[in-house]
């Protein structure tokens, strides 16, 4: 059975607090990694500067600033599924040639302190 919300051309949402600032349409699939094309709207532009340190971290293989650009991006965005439900966990990457991937949980994990 195919999951609806990863058909090519299902649209994911991108939120900072109620607005939507992105629309990521699916491209492909290559599990657990969904792709897509990035459609920006106002209010991303704010954001544009923590996607490029998320993947300049990440190319550097700095994972404690890799990480932190998570955290962030995790506490301030949110995202919805194609039926505009919310996505209880995700990991993103929104690349610099409108391209995204990311992972995705709709349960939300279990953070334990140390």
């Amino acid at each position: 059975m195919t999951n609806p919300n990863l058909i090519t051309g299902s649209i994911w949402r991108l939120h900072h607090n109620d607005q939507e600032i992105a629309r990521l349409t699916v491209t492909g699939t290559d599990m657990p990694w969904t792709h897509a094309e990035v459609d920006t709207l106002s209010g991303f532009d704010e954001f544009r500067p923590l996607f490029r340190e998320q993947e300049l971290a990440l190319e550097e293989e700095d994972w404690e600033r890799a990480d932190a650009c998570y955290t962030h991006i995790r506490s301030a965005l949110t995202m919805t599924f194609p039926n505009s439900g919310p996505v209880a966990e995700f990991m993103l990457y929104i690349h610099d040639d409108g391209t995204a991937a990311w992972r995705w949980h709709d349960e939300t994990f279990d953070v334990v302190s140390p």
